[in-house]
Formats: structure tokens, C-alpha cells, sequence
């Protein structure tokens, strides 16, 4: 009935808590250099986490710079800035929305996914079985899944990217009536390299965040099927909210605040 002691406990928890999934990215992101590499596991783990998620991306992408478009165009029209909008568009999804976006999807897609198909193999004690066979889990399930998702996502941002800026496009060209030449000659003029390699490098790390959340917590799930869909629901939670932070603490570093 302490308050002290219960904010004591709740404080050791969560260092507790950080401390061990600090560990666990660790030796989940390094078990692989020891060897053995497990290829086909990552490749595996690449085409289900990259290219199987182009869709939903692309659909959120398209779909986030046409409604983006509109915005900047109303917005921006109470001060006669209309012919920014390219450049505001572009600048915008490079750096925040199409890595944001594109990791929040990949996050309730694949992150829940790995979450699910490892606390499924915990909870039927394939896992232990797996070691008990001289396998490292670690090099066969987890690293493999971190690698590929943290070089995809990066990927899968760049095309969303793209897409982001080409559904501005569509909907500037034909229904705010700009000329489509000149729209890309803008954003050619005014996008920079240090921009889209800024989006790249959150996109490196939120697929870091989001496999390393999704294999912790499907690893350490317990408790059956209710334990496999509390370790779900808990993997896309702490990815979506370690994404939005870590996106801040980045921003700050690139724009030297």
C-alpha cells in the first residue's frame, strides 16, 4: 500500500524490462557472426517482411501524399505559397512520412507476424526442442529475421517514397492544376541527397526496432493461446511506440537540435 514502494517496484520492473531486451537485440542482431548463417531463413525472412509488404505500403503511400497534397495546398493558399507545394510535399515525406508511415505498416504486418510465429513455437515447446538439437535459436530464428527485416525497411521506404511523391503528383496535376514538368523540376531543384539518406537511415532503424520488439516478445511468450496474442498485441505496441520515439530523438540529431 506504499506509493513509494509500488513506484520502486514499477521503476525496477521497467529497468529490469529495458535491460533484458537490450540484451536480447544484442545477441539477436550479432548470433550470426560466429556462424553458422542461416541464408535461407533470411532470405525467407526477407521476401515476407519487404517484398510482401510493398502492397499495403504502397496503397498507405499513395493514398498519405494525395491527402498530403491537398493539405499543403489549402494550407498554404491563405498565404499565396501554392507554388511551394512540391517542394513542402516531397521534403515532408522523405523525411518523416514515408519512413513513419511505411514503418508503422510494417510494424502491425510484420512485427505482430513474428511475435505470433514464435510464441506459437515457444508455447509448443518447438524452441526447446530446437536447442535441445544443438540449435541456436538465435542464429536460426532470430537473427536472421532482425538482418532482414533492418535491410529491407529501408527498401520498402524508398519506394514509398516514391509512390508518396507520385500520388502528390496526380492529384496536383490533375485537380489543382499545376503543370507535371514543372511540379518534378521543383521538387528535383529543392530535394536534397542529405534528405532522403536521412529518411534511409530511420528506416534502418525503426526495422531494427520492429523485429527486435516482435522476436522479443513471441520469444518470451508463455501461457498458450492467450499468451501468443498478448505477445502480439504487446509486439506492435512497442513497436509503434518505440518508432515515434526513436523518430523524434533522430529528427533532433539531423537538424542539429
Amino acid at each position: 500500500m506504499n506509493p513509494l514502494a509500488a513506484i520502486g517496484r514499477l521503476t525496477i520492473g521497467l529497468l529490469a524490462e529495458i535491460g533484458a531486451l537490450s540484451v536480447f537485440a544484442l545477441r539477436g542482431a550479432f548470433a550470426w557472426v560466429s556462424g553458422p548463417f542461416y541464408t535461407r531463413e533470411f532470405l525467407n525472412a526477407a521476401i515476407r517482411i519487404g517484398f510482401n509488404s510493398l502492397p499495403v505500403v504502397g496503397l498507405t503511400a499513395i493514398f498519405t501524399g494525395a491527402a498530403l497534397a491537398l493539405n499543403i495546398y489549402d494550407g498554404s493558399a491563405r498565404f499565396n505559397a501554392e507554388s511551394f507545394l512540391p517542394q513542402i510535399l516531397s521534403v515532408s515525406i522523405v523525411r518523416e512520412l514515408g519512413p513513419g508511415f511505411a514503418a508503422l505498416m510494417v510494424a502491425g504486418r510484420s512485427s505482430s507476424g513474428m511475435a505470433a510465429e514464435l510464441g506459437a513455437m515457444r508455447v509448443s515447446d518447438q524452441i526447446d526442442a530446437m536447442s535441445t538439437l544443438a540449435v541456436d535459436p538465435f542464429k536460426y530464428l532470430i537473427s536472421p529475421r532482425i538482418l532482414a527485416t533492418t535491410m529491407m525497411l529501408p527498401f520498402i521506404v524508398l519506394v514509398a517514397d516514391i509512390i508518396g511523391i507520385l500520388g502528390g503528383w496526380f492529384v496536383a496535376v490533375f485537380a489543382l492544376g499545376f503543370e507535371g514538368a514543372t511540379y518534378i523540376r521543383n521538387i528535383d531543384q529543392f530535394l536534397t541527397t542529405d534528405d532522403v539518406v536521412s529518411g534511409l537511415i530511420k528506416a534502418g532503424v525503426f526495422g531494427f526496432l520492429i523485429s527486435v520488439m516482435g522476436c522479443y516478445y513471441g520469444y518470451k511468450s508463455r501461457g498458450g493461446a492467450q499468451g501468443v496474442g498478448g505477445a502480439t498485441r504487446s509486439a506492435v505496441v512497442a513497436s509503434a511506440v518505440a518508432i515515434l520515439a526513436s523518430n523524434y530523438v533522430m529528427t533532433s540529431l539531423f537538424v542539429g537540435v
